[in-house]
């Protein structure tokens, strides 16, 4: 563990990748536990992860139930070590998926739900100002063209995802009216 720390790009990427887990609402010693564990090639135990980062024992237990919530770290066993030991998702396709289901499932899915039961509840209602029925049930319809366009392409190849997101807004030649600026 201590050649993946005396690597200063090593510990900048983890810094870093705290830092940036702040700004994607994560707690950042969640996103330092997960930053080291992807670095690592070999299983870690918690106590290996809190002496590495400097976190208390708690934030990495809570860190690393998060992670494995998210698909993203998984428990292991190592023969002759009682102790559980954690990996990383090391293919960033995978982890992107992962990461894109758990977060649609927690945010996009309930609101979607709501926003369903708020459009319906106000259909017809004639004491709600049509600004407001007319907005609920625009952000439900984008919503559901959002989920829909995910599930598309989560179903995709990952070979297709790749040449796809190479391509940018080049793809948008291939739709009627897509390569007007």
């Amino acid at each position: 563990m201590g050649r993946l720390l005396d690597i200063p790009e090593a510990r900048a990427f983890i810094l870093h990748w705290g830092e940036m887990g702040t700004e994607w609402g994560v707690n950042r010693s969640v996103a330092q536990v997960h930053a080291l564990l992807y670095l690592s090639d070999k299983p870690l135990h918690a106590e290996e992860i809190c002496e590495a980062l400097g976190l208390a024992r708690s934030n990495v237990s809570n860190g690393l139930k998060e992670l494995q919530s998210y698909a993203i770290v998984r428990r292991v066993h190592v023969e002759a070590d009682r102790r559980d030991h954690f990996i990383a998702e090391t293919d960033v396709w995978d982890m992107l998926m992962k990461i894109a289901a758990e977060r649609k499932r927690r945010e996009l899915d309930p609101t979607i739900q709501l926003m369903g039961e708020l459009a319906e509840s106000l259909n017809g209602r004639e004491d709600v100002p049509v600004h407001v029925r007319e907005r609920i049930g625009r952000m439900h319809d984008f919503i559901g063209t959002l989920t829909g366009w995910y599930a598309d392409i989560r179903g995709l190849p990952k070979p297709t995802l790749v040449r796809m997101m190479k391509l940018g807004r080049g793809i948008a030649r291939f739709l009627p009216g897509g390569g007007n600026s």
